[in-house]
């Protein structure tokens, strides 16, 4: 295995999550799917990248959903071996003061030139290890906050130690998300040749601090306390030992008595990002003292546009994968070959429905897509919470679907609690409008599902929607949203051009909970998304079909064409890995306050000086 293939220093994407495939089962949800898609949008840029990964035994968990709404869990089956490379190295890291073996698998990601951008998956289910440390990559947030402090002390220390033994010479460490930020551990002992902590140590270990630093790009992806992992000071002295512990304690990062490990990130990298213009504002509020710029999301559109709208694309915008801003041409297509293409791939949908669930969507009929991670912020079930304002519209304007997925992670109740009460208003809604959940969400189902709906729907309560990227998947297939102003659809809506917006503007905050009766905003959101439906986005589909095709159409031009990883890897390595010089235009400069300037050491509090 070659280390760098491009005969320079390499860029180490370190995530807790990666989606690659549906046969490499080690992601969740959108935390994952977006690493995916930065490693494929490097790849076609031809960046020397490297991602960094656990393996996953057990994957995330299979979903199964009862006639009930209740979810049931079971481990995913799957063979490493038959999918993946064995590496030819072992590194050994210490976890509460065992040695722990840590072995490698490798996937590779190729871009539209050929350029490889290799992804390397950290193993620890070896004979030589104890049986609790072999589990330490079976399951992905699996296991209580030791299982979950061990997975991460062998992503980022074993990551680099691993990178080390393959031969990778890295020039930038970037953390997406706080969980890799132990990677900021094994760099200090390297800046600091293991001193630092003695008498006369201090300035030795200031000056290590900044050259961690030097090297380091961190990207935090949510709002949500829970997002943010912590851990109690008595368990990382266990975990990690005196000499780190004692490492984390002089820089004042375990103060109040818990390690946060997003602010563990944030003092070990130069620069650092949220993941919308919004999200920026919102963080910069919750970590007060560090200058954190905004790299919004984007998807990687050679996947995530489905066949039709890709045949579509071949025809009238043939360089779309090597140039995804082309397709800011599709505002000229004919409207009848916009809806044509629709037309197959939402049949494409109402079959696979059928296939999963046995029900038997109405093609001509409006449908609404809600397939979001399962959890309390995200309201799922918000625009079911009307039915009679639903039933109004089938009466007054046409039919009307909902096609619903995602998973809730096995100790969330409250978001099982979200699928239950889908699975109950469909129950309720049966013979007057059709509600189907399909279990089992994947990166295959969610391809379908953006492509194949007519509308997309996130309502989620402002402003914790760090980004959102199921709705950039929807526009690049010709899919308007009826969302919420929060994350990327603030940046996106042009109204009744690309979509529509869905209560009052991002400014006016809900409840996290997002619990009906706590949640101030709730009955709001809820109404104004029955008076959307029912007054504009329905009497348009029905008796507009042009003007309806016309927001398909603007949704691809306009959203489709910006909204992407290849634009947003362009402004990675142009903001945060110092790659190449600012862009010219002022619409990808750093506005002020948020950036430290190419190779500055100190922006945080406390930082290098």
């Amino acid at each position: 295995m070659a280390a760098d293939d491009s005969g320079g220093t390499t860029i180490a994407y370190f995530s807790m999550e990666v989606a690659l495939d549906d046969a490499i089962p080690t992601y969740s949800g959108g935390l994952g799917v977006l690493a995916g898609d930065h490693l494929r949008a490097a790849a076609d840029a031809g960046l020397p990248m490297v991602g960094v990964t656990l393996v996953y035994h057990h994957g995330y968990f299979e979903q199964q959903v009862d006639d009930q709404g209740r979810q049931h869990e079971r481990p995913v089956r799957w063979d490493p071996a038959a999918v993946l490379q064995r590496l030819p190295r072992q590194v050994t890291v210490s976890v509460a003061g065992r040695t722990v073996h840590v072995a490698a698998w490798r996937a590779t990601v190729t871009g539209v030139h050929g350029h490889e951008v290799p992804v390397v998956l950290l193993d620890t289910r070896l004979p030589a290890n104890a049986e609790e440390d072999r589990a330490l990559t079976d399951a992905l947030y699996g296991g209580d906050e030791t299982v979950r402090l061990g997975q991460e002390i062998v992503l980022g220390v074993g990551g680099v130690a691993m990178l080390g033994a393959l031969g990778y010479e890295v020039a930038t460490y970037h953390m997406n998300e706080g969980h890799s930020a132990a990677l900021a551990l094994s760099l200090l002992d390297e800046a600091a040749a293991g001193g630092g902590t003695g008498p006369g140590g201090d300035e030795r270990e200031r000056q290590a601090w900044c050259a961690v630093r030097e090297r380091c790009v961190f990207t935090t992806h949510t709002p949500v306390a829970a997002g943010h992992d912590r851990f109690p000071r008595p368990l990382v002295a266990s975990m990690l030992g005196p000499r780190w512990t004692g490492a984390l304690e002089r820089r004042g990062l375990l103060e109040g008595g818990e390690l946060n490990m997003t602010r563990l990130a944030l003092a070990a990298a130069g620069r650092s990002n949220a993941v919308s213009r919004r999200h920026g504002a919102v963080t910069r509020a919750m970590f007060p003292g560090h200058r954190i710029g905004s790299i919004t999301n984007g998807v990687h559109a050679a996947t995530w546009v489905v066949r039709p709208v890709a045949a579509l694309f071949d025809r009238h915008v043939p360089q779309w994968r090597a140039d995804n801003a082309a397709l800011r041409a599709v505002g000229t297509v004919p409207l009848d070959e916009i809806t044509g293409a629709h037309g197959e791939a939402k049949a494409a949908m109402v079959a696979a429905v059928a296939e999963r669930t046995g029900v038997a969507l109405d093609p001509a009929a409006l449908t609404l897509g809600v397939a979001r991670r399962a959890t309390a912020y995200k309201r799922t079930a918000l625009v079911l919470s009307q039915p009679d304002r639903l039933r109004e519209v089938v009466e007054t304007v046409g039919p009307l679907q909902f096609v619903f997925a995602g998973k809730a992670h096995p100790r969330d109740e409250a978001g099982k609690e979200l699928i239950r009460t889908v699975v109950a208003t469909a129950r309720q809604l049966e013979g007057d409008v059709t509600v189907v959940f399909v279990p089992g969400y994947s990166t295959a189902l969610a391809k379908v599902l953006c492509g194949g709906v007519d509308v997309w729907c996130n309502t989620p309560v402002r402003p914790h929607e760090a980004s959102g990227t199921s709705g950039m998947k929807a526009a690049l297939n010709g899919v308007p949203s009826l969302s919420v102003l929060d994350g990327w659809w603030i940046e996106g809506n042009v109204e009744g051009v690309t979509g529509w917006s869905i209560g009052a503007g991002p400014d006016v905050a809900g409840s996290e909970s997002g619990d009906p009766g706590s949640d101030p905003t709730y009955a709001q959101d809820a109404g104004s998304f029955a008076d959307r439906l029912l007054g504009t986005v329905a009497p348009l589909y029905y008796r507009d079909p042009p003007g309806f095709a016309a927001v398909m159409r603007s949704a691809i031009a306009l959203n489709g064409s910006y909204f992407t990883t290849e634009r947003m890897v362009r402004e990675y390595a142009t903001l945060a890995y110092g790659t190449c010089q600012p862009p010219p235009t002022e619409a990808g400069r750093p506005r002020a306050g948020e950036w430290p300037g190419p190779g500055a050491a100190a922006v945080a509090a406390g930082g290098c000086g």
